[in-house]
């Protein structure tokens, strides 16, 4: 029968407990939302609403065709210089998602005869591309720059390093100067995926490369996501200009991809601006991270502590951990529920995203819950 093995891994997966289901939310849900990414709050400022609506209004629904065709409008080209010159870089290329601009940058950058360096806790988009790119692809041990200069010793030829900035899991942040350091000895260049970093890092949340003062150097390159701190949708690389001449001329994710649609645009652009006029909101995010964490070890749970606005409570199985956010969810909470495969130790989490929103009263309703429904 076709697809009759497709049964079988659906009985393996529900097995294990690692069954996945789709819960459509309402638009007015009554749920404290600790599971969202939208980590300065923005998604449903009216600056950031409108300027979705004013984009659409203008520029139609749809981008209409691919960047290199009529996908690209006057509002794309505004958005990624201000994004650049925001973020320190000398230019910057939007693409539907963060996901394709994670794709293009490292298959684009991971030619034949090349070397890909990836960290072993990468996110899903960065493995793809590793494993869609014609270079050759070593994985080395989570944050450990050492590793990286045994792999790049033993390559003589082009390299990269890949790597998340914050790693999305745990919320832990990579040693960027060491990395950088690293590839600098061999010449390689350096990728790194900061989508968990923009907003929340550096100066005002211009980013993690920004705070380790590597944002603008010409052997790095940066990607992030507009639907994370900017509250929109898409992606974007960021880097020296030959870089984003060359994945528009080398990158298959936006040569053949429809272009980012004028609304998602337009509302990150508004919040771009906005977190220029309020570069408090970085903090604030990175403060309630820390209250939650701190406040959950208080009670006894196993917490890794925040590098930036994720925060990881750990569970004893996957059953444990669907249930206790299962538990939380009927209590009025919202709090992601990270099992194997997504978890590269195998460990399952509850993963909690701090909000620069968050009231002090919010913050103390959500550790009541997370506490009183724990396994």
């Amino acid at each position: 029968m076709a697809f009759g093995w497709i049964d079988e891994q659906a009985e393996a997966r529900r097995r294990a407990g690692l069954v996945r289901t789709l819960r459509p939310r309402a638009a007015d849900s009554p749920l404290l939302d600790l599971a969202s990414n939208d980590y300065l709050g923005l998604a449903h400022h009216p600056e950031v609403t409108e300027g979705a609506a004013r984009a659409a209004r203008t520029w139609g629904g749809g981008s209409t065709g691919s960047r290199l065709v009529t996908g690209t409008t006057e509002l794309h080209t505004e958005l990624e210089r201000e994004l650049a010159a925001f973020c320190g870089f000398e230019a910057a290329l939007v693409f539907s998602s963060g996901y394709a601009a994670n794709l293009a940058a490292v298959t684009a950058l991971g030619p034949h005869g090349s070397l890909i360096v990836s960290d072993a806790g990468n996110h899903a988009s960065l493995i793809d591309g590793c494993r869609l790119a014609r270079g050759e692809r070593q994985v080395v041990g989570h944050a450990d720059p050492e590793a990286v200069r045994k792999a790049l010793v033993t390559h003589q030829g082009p390299a990269i390093v890949v790597s998340d900035t914050v790693f999305s899991v745990d919320g832990d942040r990579a040693p960027l100067a060491e990395l950088a350091a690293a590839c600098r000895e061999h010449g390689a260049g350096l990728v790194v995926d900061d989508a968990h970093g923009l907003g929340v890092l550096g100066d005002g949340g211009r980013g993690a490369p920004y705070a380790a003062g590597l944002a603008g150097a010409a052997d790095v390159v940066a990607t992030a996501t507009l639907s994370k701190s900017l509250g929109s949708q898409g992606g974007a690389v960021l880097g020296p200009r030959r870089v984003i001449d060359h994945l528009v001329n080398a990158a298959r994710t936006f040569i053949f991809d429809t272009g980012l649609a004028p609304a998602a645009a337009g509302a990150a652009l508004a919040a771009l601006r906005l977190l220029v006029r309020e570069p408090e909101r970085a903090a604030r995010a990175r403060a309630v991270a820390a209250e939650l964490h701190a406040r959950l070890t208080a009670a006894g749970l196993e917490a890794v502590r925040p590098d930036a606005a994720v925060v990881s409570v750990r569970a004893a199985s996957p059953e444990q951990a669907v249930r206790w956010a299962a538990d939380c969810r009927t209590a009025g909470l919202a709090v992601g529920c990270f099992r194997p495969p997504s978890v590269p130790d195998g460990v399952s989490r509850l993963r909690l995203t701090a909000r620069a929103d968050l009231s002090g009263a919010e913050i103390e309703r959500a550790v009541r819950v997370i506490v009183e429904t724990r396994p």
